[in-house]
């Protein structure tokens, strides 16, 4: 995959306790994207999405919404270099 590339990215606003992170899931494995999602004890999301650059944009245009429930403040995006490549999309705990 030599377009593979990767969004890391922090999520701020009313995003726990409303099915973020099953909606990222979701969200992330239609678009064919690996990773995963988790909560911060911040109260932030923080999520690694990998894949083809157009999925992933798509995927963050869909973080600065969220889910029905879901009020999102801020979202930070740090693209880097991925040093591992994902064999799915998990939530982690």
């Amino acid at each position: 995959m030599e377009d593979l590339v990767q969004a890391h990215v922090w999520i701020s606003g009313r995003v726990q306790g409303v099915f973020f992170r099953s909606n990222t899931q979701q969200q992330a494995q239609a678009r064919g994207l690996r990773g995963w999602v988790r909560n911060l004890p911040d109260g932030r999301v923080e999520a690694l999405f990998q894949g083809e650059r157009e999925r992933v944009r798509e995927m963050l245009q869909w973080c600065h919404k969220g889910p029905s429930g879901a009020w999102v403040r801020q979202v930070e995006v740090a693209w880097e270099t991925p040093e591992e490549v994902f064999s799915g999309f998990r939530i982690s705990y």
